[in-house]
């Protein structure tokens, strides 16, 4: 699996639930895993692959990797906190994010059992970012605009340098 970036329009679309969880989704969350894993990122959602469905994995600290397929984020703490994000579609660029610390999601796991998990810190963050990606939502998208601009300039200088490279080569 290859992971979409910044400007691929899969990114900004809204996934479709899963009607039926079938044995390929077991292939499907090893795959992501696996991508997961080359990428060294925490957290890897179905439309940063160009899959549009409502699918994520995690793999945050010792924890096993976890999927969660049709998620759905039933509690929220009102206490927040800031921490910085990045996100392996928008590789190298990083802003603070304020999120709740304290989240209860209900989901399906790759074999179709369902679950609920009550999650803080960094592993609610990591669902709340992954949620977000299944909805067509960037970290930069919570962000303050003068932050977003000053990230899109970088991105935009980063390609125009990528493009002269080329020429070169």
């Amino acid at each position: 699996m290859q992971v979409l970036t910044f400007g691929n329009e899969c990114l900004r679309q809204k996934a479709l639930p899963v009607k039926k969880i079938g044995p390929e989704y077991i292939k499907i969350a090893g795959e992501l895993i696996n991508a997961l894993h080359e990428q060294k990122g925490i957290g890897l959602a179905g439309p940063q692959v160009g899959l549009l469905e409502r699918i994520f994995v995690i793999h945050v600290g010792e924890d096993e990797p976890c999927t969660f397929i049709n998620p759905s984020i039933i509690e929220t703490s009102q206490e927040t906190g800031k921490y910085e994000e990045g996100c392996l579609s928008i590789p190298g660029m990083y802003a603070d994010v304020v999120r709740p610390e304290k989240i209860k999601v209900q989901a399906w796991n790759e074999k179709g059992r369902p679950f609920t998990v009550e999650a803080e810190g960094l592993a609610a963050r990591v669902i709340l970012h992954e949620c977000d990606h299944l909805d067509g939502i960037l970290f930069i998208d919570r962000i303050s605009e003068r932050k977003k601009n000053s990230i899109l300039a970088k991105i935009e200088k980063a390609r125009e340098k990528q493009k002269l490279q080329e020429l070169k080569a």
